[in-house]
């Protein structure tokens, strides 16, 4: 499985953006994770592409929305109300797993990354 994630950029504090993921192969659920410079990396939000179970890290719930579109094999991270603190390098990952929650172990492929820089 490959992945290839887009749509990040830099936008100001309250704005929104919608990050993209696109998949290669088939996989059972799927997730993104955040890197700050200098900070480990964290976990986002999670997807089950059977069920539709979603889950959300606090720091991003009300504010980011997870959704996919199984046809296209892709699947997006709707972001709005922004933060500074939202700045971050953010991964897309699948898992062979039904549903990989928010361990980033238990996910198999990871994507390149994309930028997500939130001005104040």
């Amino acid at each position: 499985v490959q992945l290839q994630a887009s749509g990040g950029g830099l936008v100001q504090a309250g704005g929104s953006l919608r990050l993209s993921c696109a998949a290669s192969g088939r996989s059972f659920s799927m997730g993104w994770f955040r890197q700050a410079p200098g900070k480990e990396r964290e976990f986002v939000a999670a997807i089950s592409r059977n069920s539709g179970t979603t889950d959300y890290a606090d720091s991003v719930k009300g504010r980011f929305t997870f959704s996919g579109d199984n046809a296209k094999s892709t699947v997006y991270l709707q972001m709005s109300s922004l933060k500074p603190e939202d700045t971050a390098v953010y991964h897309c990952a699948a898992s062979n797993l039904f549903y990989a929650g928010r361990n980033g172990a238990a996910y198999d492929y990871w994507g390149q990354g994309t930028l997500v820089t939130v001005s104040s």
